[in-house]
């Protein structure tokens, strides 16, 4: 029986943190609709427009990424270390990102 060129399990934790980078990805998103819903008079896609044009965009994703936190501390009690993995991952990426904004 031919052996795999790689470790046993292996893929299956790259597929994990790629889901835990999607889910980081989609709370960050969600908190930015939520924050823009309940503390402006703007839909979303104008409420993005108008922080865009004011400079805010990266204070915007900031304030999204909090759910991330919840997202990360939910992952850990159940045990899901490596689709916690990606969603500090996505925190690093959004942070990079904020800088460049």
């Amino acid at each position: 029986m031919p052996r795999k060129n790689s470790t046993p399990g292996s893929g299956m934790n790259e597929i994990a943190l790629l889901k835990g980078f999607i889910l980081g990805i989609m709370a960050s998103a969600l908190g930015a609709f939520i924050f823009i819903l309940l503390f402006s008079p703007y839909n979303f896609i104008s409420g993005i427009q108008i922080m865009k044009s004011q400079g805010s965009l990266g204070k915007l994703i900031t304030l999204g990424s909090i759910l991330d936190l919840l997202l990360f501390a939910v992952l850990l009690k159940m045990n899901k270390d490596s689709i916690a993995r990606g969603v500090v991952l996505a925190v690093i990426i959004l942070t990079v990102l904020t800088l460049f904004i």
